[in-house]
């Protein structure tokens, strides 16, 4: 395992929250930790798990957009496509090796 210089510190990350709904509030909140999880555990178990639980919130988000509320009337089923297209893109970065990594 590598070794990576830990933060002692806190980070405190603000979200402009008027135009959320309280569950939209409750899922970012959840995901955050989720994630922090994922990023800090030394299960196996748990880092696959936790990984595919932030996928599933990040899907249930895009499902919950104010954008497929204000389109519920359409026949096109936007939310579906929106991740149908968002795992596309993220497989052909993965078969490229071009995932995106910020500072490592």
């Amino acid at each position: 395992m590598a070794n990576h210089k830990t933060n002692t510190e806190k980070v405190f990350i603000e979200i402009e929250t008027t135009e959320l709904s309280s569950a939209h509030v409750r899922i970012l909140k959840t995901l955050n930790k989720m994630l922090v999880h994922v990023m800090t555990t030394d299960e196996e178990g748990e880092y696959f798990d936790g990984s595919a639980e932030a996928m599933r919130m990040c899907a249930s988000l895009i499902k919950q957009a104010r954008f497929i509320q204000e389109v519920e009337d359409s026949s096109i089923p936007y939310d579906e496509q929106a991740l149908e297209y968002s795992i596309d893109l993220l497989q052909d970065q993965m078969n490229a090796a071009k995932v995106v990594t910020y500072d490592c």
